[in-house]
């Protein structure tokens, strides 16, 4: 139903190298980059990610409620988004784990990437 989704950044070279290695561990890639945004998708997908600097020149905020959440193959590459995530400026905003509750099991992690932007990578298995 999604064909894309923006993210808002206020340093677009600190985001690229965050973006990079987070979802490499889920195996997207950078596909283009421009003087205004970058994208990335999975190969054999159609959706696709893309850091913007916000068009109408402001600051990129987070937004409150807002999250985008990324499906993972396994809680293996859960667990290595959340690693590369926090090494490479992201804060933790729930460790790799199982989500209590939930039918299929839901395990998941979240952070905050530098900008503020609140990201979830999960699997249901």
């Amino acid at each position: 139903m999604i064909s894309y989704s923006t993210l808002g950044t206020n340093d677009m070279q600190r985001s690229i190298r965050f973006y990079d290695a987070a979802f490499a561990a889920l195996g997207a890639a950078r596909s283009e980059t421009s003087e205004t945004w970058t994208g990335y998708v999975r190969k054999g997908e159609r959706g696709a990610f893309f850091l913007t600097r916000p068009f109408n020149r402001e600051s990129a905020t987070a937004g409150n409620g807002a999250m985008l959440a990324i499906l993972a193959s396994d809680r293996g590459a859960v667990d290595a988004f959340h690693a590369a995530a926090l090494a490479y400026g992201g804060t933790c905003e729930g460790p790799p784990g199982v989500r209590e509750g939930m039918n299929p099991v839901f395990y998941a992690a979240y952070v905050r990437d530098p900008d503020g932007n609140k990201l979830c990578a999960y699997v249901r298995k």
